[in-house]
């Protein structure tokens, strides 16, 4: 049986497509859904801290090889994700999304609000890789580590079971990660576009941040005191609060 974030008022969903598979939960009510999607090695159980804070409704995804869904055949690039996510949408009905795109999730909603912008009323990237001085797998694994060594327990013990439950194929999806270059999404964007990094966010360092406002007109940069790239995972109650103002704006 699938997993639920919330017991009460919760729904979840496989959707198949392409020959890749999402697990989809929707959670509460409301005119226009939150779309979360995660980052590398995690899935939607990691960030039931955000789900219970955002207004409305919140639609939490697990992307193909991730959390509770399926490995694909093939190890999807980052367009591939968001064509994905954007037949479910379709197929929902979903047309005015405030997509939040953490990490991974964060080049993942870059696709999608580029290449799919009719389903996207808002792009919140948050944490946002892959930083173009450190792509490579050892340079990210050195700033995830200096990211570690200050998280809290909560964000060390929900992401160590999620990397586990990751598979044999996670480097290949790191892989996958590191060489998608999300600039050139960037420069396709045209929705409403909130930057959210940690203050002492290592994966997103300011330099790279602050070059995605010149890549998106009008973007708006919030960083978050004393948090490092989990700010969507514990304590996220300042990250939700700039979330849901910027959604109020829309």
């Amino acid at each position: 049986m699938p997993e639920h974030l919330l017991d009460d008022d919760s729904d979840v969903e496989e959707f198949n497509h392409a020959g890749a598979t999402l697990v989809v939960e929707s959670i509460g009510k409301g005119r226009r859904p939150f779309v979360l999607l995660h980052g590398i090695g995690m899935g939607r159980s990691v960030y039931l801290d955000i789900v219970s804070r955002l207004p409305g409704r919140v639609i939490a995804i697990d992307l193909p090889g991730f959390g509770e869904a399926p490995e694909p055949a093939r190890t999807l690039t980052m367009p591939r994700h968001a064509d994905l996510v954007a037949a479910w949408l379709r197929r929902a009905g979903v047309h005015d999304a405030v997509v939040i795109g953490h990490s991974m999730g964060s080049q993942i909603a870059a696709e999608l609000a580029a290449r799919h912008p009719d389903v996207v009323a808002g792009l919140v990237l948050a944490g946002p890789t892959v930083d173009s001085t450190a792509r490579s797998i050892r340079a990210q694994a050195s700033l995830l580590l200096r990211d570690l060594i200050g998280e809290r327990p909560r964000v060390l013990w929900r992401g160590a079971r999620e990397y586990l439950r990751g598979g044999p194929h996670l480097l290949r999806k790191m892989r996958a990660t590191i060489v998608h270059e999300p600039e050139d999404a960037y420069r396709r964007v045209t929705r409403p576009t909130l930057v959210l990094r940690g203050e002492h966010d290592p994966l997103a360092p300011a330099d790279w941040c602050e070059s995605i406002l010149e890549l998106i007109p009008g973007t708006r940069l919030e960083v978050i005191p004393d948090h490092g790239h989990g700010t969507l995972i514990s304590d996220s109650g300042p990250a939700a609060a700039v979330i849901a103002a910027f959604a109020t704006r829309l």
